[in-house]
C-alpha cells in the first residue's frame, strides 16, 4: 500500500527535525540529563514539527537503548511506539475529543501505572479545541500528576489555552521552518525517492508552503504524479498558482493605473484554472517585498528571499510608486483577500479590487485614499519635470502675477445709475478695506460650505456698487465662473451682512508656483480630514 510521502519522510530522531535547534537541543540535553518535565506545551504553525517532537519525546523518554538524547529506533519499545501499538504512549485529537467526560476517562486512567514503559504519556493535539469544563477537568492533574505520568500539549492556537494551563507546563514555541531548509529537505527526498526535481521548483514549493513542512513535501508528492521531470512550470500548475511574470504584469498595470490590462491578465489566469484566492495572497506577498525595499533599500537583499532577477523587477516596480501607495495598496488586498472567503464569487471580489487599486472609483463612498496619494505623487512629478526643464531667458526673469477675473451677474435693486461704478474702470488703490469680511464669510460658509473654502486667506475691498475679492486660490474663480448660483450665494451673504447689495469682481493675483503650492496643500488637507474622519467612524 502506497504511503505519503510526509509520512514516510516524518522524522524519526531529533537530529531528523530541521529548523527547530532551540528546541531539539533542550529536550536532548534534558533527556540526557534525566531531567525532564512532568508537562510541557509546543505551540506553532501547522507543519513545523510539534506533534512530530513530541511523539520523539515520548519514544525517547521511555527508550532504554537512548542515544544522545534520541530514541533507539531498535528497540521493541521504539519499534511499537512508531506503530501506534504502545498502550503507555496514548495520543487524543481534542479537535474530536473535547468533552469534560474525555478528560475525566483520561484522569481515571492516569492513576495506573504504565504496563511496559518507564513512563505513561498522554500526548493532546489541538489542545486548545477542548471545552472550558474539560480545561477545568485538566487541571488538577496536571498541576500534580502521578510521577509515572507525562503530559505533550499541542496548539496552533495559544491565545485559546487557559493561562492556568499553559503555567503549569514547559513553553517550547516552534517557529516557521525557513524557506532554504524547506528546500534542501526537498532536494534531499527527491534524491532518495528518484523524484527529477529542479531547485527553482523546490524554493517554489517551499515559498508556497509557507514555512510549513508538510504542505511542502505533501506539493512535492502530488507534483511527483504530475511530471517525469518536475520544474516550476509543473509546480505551478499542481498548485494553481500564477507564475512570476503574470504576477509583474499585474503590479505593473496597476502602478500604471491600467486596470484593463490587469483585468485581462486575471482573465487569463481565470481560463488557466488559477485559484484567485492565492493570486491575491501571492500579490499580498510581492507587495510587501516591495514594501520592505522602498522602507529599507540598504537592507532589501538581506531580507527578501528572491533571486536576483526577481529582485531586480521588484526594485523597479517600487520605484514606481511611493511608500504610503504601497502600503494602501497591501490594505486593500488584505481586506479583498479576508473577503474573498465570503464571496459568493471570488472572481468578482478580485475584480472589484483591481479597479480599485487602478483608481477606477473610490471604496466605501468616502474619500479614497489611494487616489489621493497618487495625485499627490503626481504633483511630485510634475514638480521634478518642471525643475529638470531648461529655464528660458522670460522664466529666468521674476514672475509677474497674472491677473484673474471674474464677474458676478447684475443683482435686482441695484443703487441708481448716478452712484454706480463701472466695473471695468476700477482700480486697486481706489477701493476700501472691507472690515467685516470675516463676518460675511461666517455667513457663506452657512449658506454654501461647498464653496466657502476655496476663499481661505481671502481679502475684500469696495468702491461704490462694486465689491472686489482677492484671493491666492485659483480655484474660486473656476467656481465662480462656472456656475452663477456661487456668485448669488456669496451676494447673498455679503447683503445679510452689510444690508446692501455689490456687484462682485473676484480676482487671483497668485503666480502659477503659488497655484501649485496651494493645490498640493489641499491634497494635504483632504488627507487629514480622511484620516479624521476615519478615526471618528472607528471610535
Amino acid at each position: 500500500m502506497y504511503k505519503a510521502l510526509y509520512r514516510k519522510w516524518r522524522p524519526l530522531t531529533f537530529d531528523d527535525v530541521i529548523s527547530q535547534q532551540h528546541i531539539t537541543e533542550t529536550l536532548k540535553n534534558q533527556l540526557k540529563n534525566d531531567k525532564t518535565a512532568h508537562a510541557y506545551l509546543f505551540m506553532g504553525s501547522r507543519g513545523t514539527g510539534k506533534t512530530t517532537c513530541a511523539r520523539i519525546l515520548a519514544k525517547a523518554v521511555n527508550c532504554p537503548n537512548m542515544k544522545n538524547g534520541s530514541p533507539c529506533l531498535e528497540c521493541d519499545i521504539c519499534r511499537e511506539a512508531e506503530e501506534g501499538s504502545l498502550t503507555d504512549i496514548i495520543e487524543i485529537d481534542a479537535a474530536s475529543n473535547n468533552s469534560v467526560e474525555d478528560i475525566r476517562d483520561l484522569r481515571d486512567g492516569a492513576v495506573y501505572t504504565p504496563e511496559r514503559c518507564r513512563y505513561k504519556i498522554y500526548i493532546i493535539d489541538e489542545v486548545h479545541m477542548l471545552s472550558a469544563s474539560a480545561f477545568n477537568a485538566l487541571l488538577k492533574i496536571m498541576e500534580e500528576p502521578p510521577e509515572y505520568v507525562k503530559f505533550i500539549l499541542a496548539t496552533t492556537e495559544i491565545h485559546k489555552v487557559p493561562a492556568t494551563v499553559a503555567s503549569r507546563c514547559q513553553r517550547y514555541d516552534f517557529r516557521r521552518i525557513r524557506q532554504k531548509d524547506i528546500a534542501a529537505r526537498l532536494m534531499y527526498i527527491a534524491e532518495q525517492e528518484q523524484l527529477s526535481l529542479s531547485e527553482d521548483a523546490a524554493a517554489l514549493i517551499a515559498k508556497i508552503a509557507d514555512g510549513g513542512m508538510r504542505d511542502a513535501v505533501s506539493l512535492l508528492d502530488q507534483c511527483s504524479v504530475c511530471a517525469e521531470d518536475i520544474n516550476a512550470d509543473v509546480v505551478s500548475m499542481t498548485a494553481g498558482v500564477a507564475g512570476k511574470d503574470f504576477l509583474y504584469d499585474i503590479m505593473e498595470a496597476i502602478a500604471e493605473s491600467d486596470a484593463s490590462k490587469a483585468l485581462a491578465v486575471t482573465a487569463q489566469l481565470y481560463d488557466m484554472s488559477k485559484d484567485l484566492s492565492r493570486l491575491c495572497e501571492e500579490l499580498i506577498l510581492q507587495y510587501r517585498n516591495i514594501m520592505l525595499i522602498k522602507a529599507s533599500p540598504s537592507t532589501a537583499d538581506a531580507i527578501i528571499a528572491a533571486v536576483p532577477e526577481d529582485l531586480k523587477r521588484l526594485k523597479k516596480l517600487a520605484e514606481m510608486s511611493e511608500l504610503d501607495i504601497i502600503m494602501d495598496r497591501l490594505v486593500q488586498l488584505q481586506s479583498c483577500h479576508e473577503r474573498m472567503g465570503r464571496a459568493m464569487n471570488k472572481r468578482v471580489e478580485f475584480e472589484m479590487a483591481l479597479i480599485k487599486l487602478c483608481g477606477g472609483m473610490a471604496s466605501g463612498g468616502s474619500v479614497n485614499t489611494a487616489e489621493i496619494a497618487e495625485l499627490t505623487e503626481k504633483i511630485k512629478l510634475l514638480e521634478k519635470r518642471l525643475s529638470a526643464a531648461p529655464v528660458s531667458q522670460q522664466q529666468s526673469q521674476p514672475q509677474k502675477r497674472e491677473i484673474l477675473t471674474a464677474t458676478a451677474p447684475a443683482m435686482d435693486n441695484e443703487p441708481p445709475a448716478n452712484v454706480r461704478v463701472d466695473i471695468k474702470t476700477v482700480k486697486e488703490d481706489e477701493l476700501t478695506p472691507c472690515t467685516r469680511w470675516e463676518e460675511i464669510m461666517e455667513e457663506f460658509r452657512r449658506i454654501n460650505p461647498a464653496v466657502a473654502g476655496s476663499l481661505d486667506g481671502s481679502t475684500a475691498a469696495s468702491k461704490g456698487n462694486i465689491m472686489c475679492i482677492f484671493t491666492p486660490n485659483r480655484f474660486f474663480i473656476d467656481l465662480f465662473k462656472s456656475n452663477k448660483d456661487n456668485a448669488i450665494s456669496l451676494s447673498k451673504a455679503i447683503f445679510n451682512v452689510l444690508g446692501q447689495k455689490y456687484r462682485i469682481s473676484a480676482r487671483c493675483t497668485a503666480t502659477v508656483e503659488e497655484t501649485k503650492s496651494m493645490a498640493e496643500q489641499l491634497v494635504k488637507k483632504a488627507i487629514n480630514s480622511s484620516i479624521e474622519t476615519a478615526v471618528e467612524n472607528n471610535k
